[in-house]
């Protein structure tokens, strides 16, 4: 269940100077650690978005010699668990990091919710957590309960009116209706997206015409697509989870679903969808996109691919590697371990990164992509706060 992982070099520095130096060679690593899903319903986008940054940030900390420190560079060690997509084992292992590890940091989860069951804990012992993975609607009262918790991938209100700004407008050019159907996994996630999505929907003039949630971990989703194709829509719209995005757009291919936008949430992004998918992804939205053209962006995706052996996502791939970027450079601004000094760094710089400049606002950075679409292959922003360079959205044309 457990992992460290560092480059070859520290362990084998480590192992050489351990009998004679001893405690001061423990005092160049810094700990590190990491709680998501390894197996489970979100493993799969956990091992897309999540592990491969870790992976990536910190063998290139380490590659250029650890972090700087007052007293010297540091090592990273990070030290991981699988939580099993289970809450419960989640704040567990956050638990056992704090108390038993005793790591000197730790970074985000994977989901909405298991940032919010694994929040309490690191506020209790001061871990400064940036969310990279959990969209709400709720940050103001979360950063006001805890004044070390960052969000930087947006609220469900932009994200569920970027998605009604896009369809308002191919409705009001003439290209298709008002009918959407609407679906969303049970889960956080899922759910506050589509209380904030009626309302929204409602005042720009659409009819909801099938609004269905389904569990996370739903295997066959055949039902909810065979209910949504009846309602005859204009629009489909699911506020999904890896897995049953994969799911649903098989099933939308399956029994031809026909709609001028077909749009569903987390793994839309994924390398791997439009694998599996080729030609038929194209014209599919989804939440997120990156600018693949900038030049940060660029270099971050070919030492992706290098370091992982994976391409990395269009989405929020490049959220987590800049939250870790944002983790080092408070890091070696405060040049020590000193928790609360961190946090308060984060709150009060602006940081480089591969999104560009991000600056917390009471602990909220409002740079971030909201909808993405499949274009050629290529999965390009065309909706976002704060960030320019948004792809015209195109037509969806049929799964052929």
């Amino acid at each position: 269940m457990r992992r460290r992982t560092a480059l070859k070099l520290a362990v084998a520095a480590a192992l050489v100077g351990s009998f004679a130096i001893g405690t001061a060679e423990a005092a160049k690593t810094l700990k590190i650690g990491a709680v998501a899903p390894k197996t489970g319903p979100l493993a799969g986008g956990s091992t897309v978005t999540h592990w491969p940054n870790i992976q990536l940030w910190a063998h290139q900390v380490n590659a250029r010699g650890g972090l700087q420190m007052k007293d010297g560079k540091a090592m990273v060690e990070i030290i991981e668990y699988d939580d099993q997509t289970n809450p419960g084992v989640h704040i567990k292992a956050v638990q056992r990091l704090a108390t038993q590890d005793k790591v000197d940091f730790m970074i985000a989860p994977y989901g909405t919710g298991f940032h919010l069951a694994a929040a309490p804990i690191m506020a209790k012992y001061g871990y400064p957590l940036i969310a990279v993975t959990a969209i709400s609607d709720k940050t103001d009262e979360l950063t006001k309960r805890y004044p070390n918790l960052f969000f930087t991938l947006g609220t469900t209100t932009d994200f569920a009116g970027s998605v009604a700004t896009i369809l308002g407008k191919m409705r009001d050019d003439g290209k298709m209706g008002n009918k959407v159907a609407m679906v969303n996994v049970a889960d956080a996630f899922g759910i506050e997206l589509a209380e904030s999505a009626r309302p929204i929907f409602k005042k720009a003039g659409f009819e909801i015409v099938y609004d269905k949630s389904y569990p996370l971990g739903t295997q066959d989703l055949s039902p909810i697509m065979k209910g949504a194709k009846a309602s005859n829509p204009d629009a489909f719209v699911a506020w999904s989870y890896p897995p049953d995005t994969f799911g649903l757009t098989k099933q939308a291919i399956t029994q031809d679903l026909q709609v001028k936008a077909f749009y569903t949430a987390v793994a839309t992004s994924f390398p791997a969808y439009g694998g599996a998918f080729g030609k038929a992804a194209n014209g599919v939205l989804g939440a997120g996109g990156v600018d693949p053209t900038t030049p940060k962006m660029v270099a971050y995706r070919k030492a992706h691919m290098e370091v992982t052996g994976k391409p990395a996502d269009y989405w929020a791939s490049a959220n987590t590697y800049a939250s870790l970027q944002i983790l080092e450079q408070a890091i070696e601004g405060v040049g020590t371990r000193d928790r609360a000094a961190v946090t308060d760094y984060i709150k009060k710089h602006t940081f480089d990164t591969i999104m560009g400049d991000i600056t917390f606002k009471n602990q909220v950075s409002y740079k971030y992509w909201t909808v993405g679409q499949w274009q050629d292959g290529v999965f390009y922003g065309v909706d976002s706060r704060g960030i320019a360079n948004a792809k015209p959205v195109i037509l969806k044309n049929g799964w052929k």
